[in-house]
């Protein structure tokens, strides 16, 4: 049987006077296209059950990371989809999945999660903490479209996936990572020094990007190669789970 990755889904409390949850369907379509089975965790505690029945997490992209989740207060940034709900949720993901000894990708959002999860914190608002930055973190044109570089760093696992030490990213975010939690290590960057994907070294693959590779599968090899790479130690997962409960 094909792996089950586990994706997390955005959440809106303001749609009509009541909350809905949604996923775009790139995400579905990238993890389906690199040989895996997509199920979608709402944020709910009862979807740590499906969870645990899955193979691998993403964390997928979204609206803001409320500050008081990583321990600070509002800097006076325009806010922009913040769900608390989604934020405990996600952190009950990331906590599970390490128990589990699960593969975490994170993407966008998602990338800044993690980094929250283990400790570190975020820059709130780009333009306003780096002014002086001519390259656009948030682009006006289609998610197809790669519009920056990021150089990914030398002998990181992040590198031997991708197989490309340059190349071009879409991005869509006006938070970063800042501070990155202690044992982890920053992979990639844009040519203004933000943040663009940090790796926890070890054998479990977990790692997470800032830009959104599941727009770029149909026209970038790199994109592709982070799926395929992150299904691959999914079916690894997969296949420990079934020595161990051959035993």
């Amino acid at each position: 049987m094909k792996p089950l990755v586990a994706i997390s889904m955005s959440r809106d409390n303001q749609f009509e006077g009541y909350a809905r949850e949604f996923l775009r369907t790139t995400y579905i379509e990238a993890v389906a296209q690199a040989g895996a089975i997509p199920v979608l965790l709402p944020n709910m505690a009862i979807s740590l059950e499906l969870l645990r029945q899955c193979d691998g997490l993403i964390l997928s992209g979204g609206g803001d990371v409320d500050p008081k989740t990583f321990g600070a207060v509002d800097d006076g940034t325009d806010w922009s989809g913040v769900a608390v709900e989604r934020d405990q949720a996600e952190l009950a993901f990331i906590r599970e999945a390490e128990r589990l000894g699960m593969p975490v990708f994170g993407i966008c959002r998602g990338v800044q999660m993690l980094a929250v999860a283990y400790g570190g914190t975020l820059i709130q608002d780009i333009p306003r903490r780096r002014p002086d930055t001519t390259l656009r973190h948030s682009q006006g044109v289609s998610r197809e479209e790669a519009t920056h570089d990021v150089t990914v760093s030398a002998n990181s696992r992040l590198a031997e996936i991708v197989g490309n030490p340059h190349f071009f990213v879409n991005s869509f975010h006006h938070q970063a990572i800042d501070r990155v939690p202690d044992g982890w290590h920053v992979v990639a960057e844009a040519p203004d020094a933000i943040i663009e994907a940090i790796e926890y070294p070890g054998e479990r693959l977990v790692f997470g990007v800032q830009w959104h590779p599941e727009d770029l599968v149909e026209a970038q090899v790199e994109a592709r190669r982070l799926f395929q790479a992150f299904v691959d130690a999914c079916c690894g997962f997969r296949s420990q789970k079934g020595l161990a409960a051959a035993q």
